[in-house]
């Protein structure tokens, strides 16, 4: 997986606890992100449908949610890997755009990220290895490139990772099926059928992640836009209706516990933590206006995003502070029928 803010790559064994404890049989992520979530319920043989605004986090969710791995020829994935990692380097917008103009990657790497999405659109697009074949090069271009993580900015320096070679990895695919699905949570969570769990994991602060991981929503639309600022930002980031509700202080709270009555759920599980926007208190007694007829809170301390370790950068990757702390607290909240919510949160103790 690639570097994520707001990963829950930590949590995600109780989260697969909880959920296998719960005995649900369908269940929905509808913040997927990079879908760890989502394909530890669907390892645990639950049909899951997964749900994101971002088009890269869409490819991920037919990569490993949508597709049943045990009806991909393996020999045949691992021949298109082969060929296209074998390509030479043939620079082009990719190479122009971030590794000239900005510098996220060495040019030698762009110029074969260039070369193998191109030859990935041309000779993949419509097939079932298109969006697996995508995921290898997210993740093959995420190894080497030259950021804290997120890429509102890149270092000063070349990190020592970027001048590694790019180097295609066929992703571990999860045999059973699921559902992929690309669009606005607020509007997904009416369109969704009724399902045994829901998981959200909404955004915390103003932080937009079609910024933050811009370079993967140009990688996989391939759509060469025009750019602006230090980190060439796609333009269309400033379309309002691409901003998120869930990174607006005044309406994020509001939206969310409309939404958490109006979604299909038996059991809602729910992630937050210490420094968001809605407290404790408030999310419990939203859930149980949603309808819940008990909650339980789950109080787990956490590391904060990489980013705080190393510090804050500028737009030019240059550090110009510190943070105020490296731990926080993390919720896990658990509501719906009692039973189910006892059940759910012993399976995670």
């Amino acid at each position: 997986m690639f570097k994520y803010l707001g990963s829950k790559r930590v949590f995600v064994p109780v989260l697969g606890q909880i959920a296998r404890a719960s005995g649900a049989r369908t269940a929905v992520d509808l913040f997927t992100g990079t879908t760890r979530v989502a394909q530890e319920f669907k390892r645990s043989g639950i049909t899951t449908t997964a749900t994101d605004l971002a088009t890269y986090s869409y490819v991920y969710a037919q990569t490993f949610i949508e597709q049943d791995g045990s009806k991909i020829d393996e020999g045949v994935l691992g021949e298109a890997i082969d060929y296209l990692d074998q390509l030479p380097g043939k620079p082009g917008y990719f190479t122009e755009t971030f590794c000239r103009k900005s510098r996220f990657f060495q040019p030698k790497n762009g110029a074969r990220i260039d070369a193998i999405r191109n030859q990935i659109e041309e000779e993949f697009k419509g097939t079932d290895l298109y969006p697996i074949l995508l995921t290898a090069l997210i993740r093959a271009a995420d190894r080497v490139d030259s950021t804290t993580g997120v890429q509102m900015a890149y270092l000063k320096e070349w990190a020592p990772r970027s001048y590694n070679d790019l180097k295609l990895i066929a992703p571990k695919l999860i045999p059973g099926t699921g559902h992929a699905k690309l669009g606005d949570a607020m509007k997904l969570v009416d369109e969704l059928p009724r399902t045994d769990l829901m998981y959200l994991d909404p955004p915390y602060n103003q932080h937009r992640y079609f910024t933050n991981y811009h370079i993967w929503e140009t990688l996989v639309r391939w759509d060469e836009p025009e750019v602006y600022g230090v980190a060439c930002k796609r333009v269309d980031a400033r379309d309002p209706e691409l901003k998120s509700v869930f990174n607006s202080k005044p309406a994020m709270k509001d939206a969310f516990f409309d939404l958490l009555t109006r979604a299909k759920t038996d059991l809602y599980v729910i992630s937050y933590n210490d420094e968001s926007w809605i407290t404790k208190e408030q999310m419990t007694r939203a859930l149980y206006d949603a309808g819940a007829e008990h909650v339980e809170a789950l109080e787990f301390e956490h590391s904060r995003y990489v980013g705080a370790l190393i510090g804050i950068h500028n737009l030019q990757g240059e550090k110009v502070g510190k943070v105020s702390h490296t731990k926080n607290t993390e919720w896990i909240f658990i509501a719906g029928d009692r039973d189910r919510v006892q059940a759910a949160a012993k399976g995670a103790k």
